[in-house]
């Protein structure tokens, strides 16, 4: 018989209500087989469904099942901070300093920050560089904005991930789903990662966008902790500022740190609602 199980839904990458990307969070999902989480990721209906179950790693303070409406993740970006946020919300304390994750990728660290924001360090990726001979496949998925390259970085999620002339270029890309669609099915990607630089005086160092194509359609994720680890690893360097989900009246905030090397994909996460679901 289906029971109350603790229930939220969290913004995550704003610290204002419905301004970042919303995830939704079973907290005690002991006893759901796959396709019960599959199907309640499918009637939440967002882009991605968390599942917290017992750790079976004894370093690890949780583990997490992320769900699409279509299929499962080893590992996504606003997942991994909405879940953790949820988590601590309702009291989790972790083992350590860190609170650590285990999920399809492996352990993943998350800090606590400043001002209530919470970073993920990015899973280890692997890089490739886009094939030249797809490059007019990808002017044609982009509506014609010039682009000179890309690469497809592999993080338990593949993002081709793409640099632009500026934020206003990024901004500007009016994607042809049917071009895009054919781009993603070459490189073997499981979405486009755009970006582009601000200018000094800007909201932020860079504005990225993400779209994906979904059944045919064209879809863009308001804010991509995955597309934003995978373009880190491509811009390796000083610490920068991310603007996200512009183009869908969002106002999505991404810190990326770089510490010894590695990357860490930070932001602030709000609830939005609390209660339980029948499961």
């Amino acid at each position: 018989m289906p029971h109350p199980r603790p229930f939220l839904q969290v913004d995550v990458f704003s610290s204002a209500p419905f301004m970042g990307n919303p995830l939704a969070v079973v907290l005690d999902a002991g006893g759901l087989d796959d396709a019960q989480m599959q199907a309640i990721a499918r009637w939440t209906g967002l882009s991605e469904t968390t599942f917290v179950l017992a750790p079976r790693d004894p370093a690890a303070d949780y583990r997490v099942r992320i769900f699409s409406p279509e299929m499962e993740f080893p590992f996504a970006g606003h997942p991994t901070l909405g879940t953790a946020h949820a988590l601590l919300d309702a009291g989790m304390q972790p083992k350590g300093a860190r609170i650590v994750q285990e999920c399809g990728v492996g352990l993943v660290q998350i800090e606590r920050q400043a001002g209530g924001v919470l970073a993920f360090q990015a899973p280890p990726g692997a890089a490739r560089p886009l094939d030249p001979a797809l490059l007019p496949l990808l002017q044609a998925a982009l509506g014609g904005t010039p682009a000179s390259d890309g690469s497809v970085v592999e993080m338990g999620i593949r993002w081709l991930c793409v640099p632009l002339a500026s934020a206003a270029a990024c901004l500007a890309v009016c994607a042809d789903i049917v071009a895009l669609t054919a781009l993603l099915a070459a490189s073997r990607a499981d979405g486009l990662a755009l970006y582009g630089a601000h200018a000094a005086d800007g909201p932020a160092d860079y504005e990225v966008r993400a779209l994906l194509s979904e059944h045919g359609a064209l879809v863009e994720d308001p804010v991509t902790g995955s597309a934003n680890a995978c373009i880190a690893q491509l811009l390796a360097g000083a610490d920068y500022r991310v603007r996200q989900g512009t183009c869908l009246q969002r106002d999505g905030r991404v810190c990326v740190t770089f510490r010894a090397g590695q990357a860490w994909i930070g932001g602030a996460c709000v609830t939005v609602v609390e209660g339980s679901i029948l499961a």
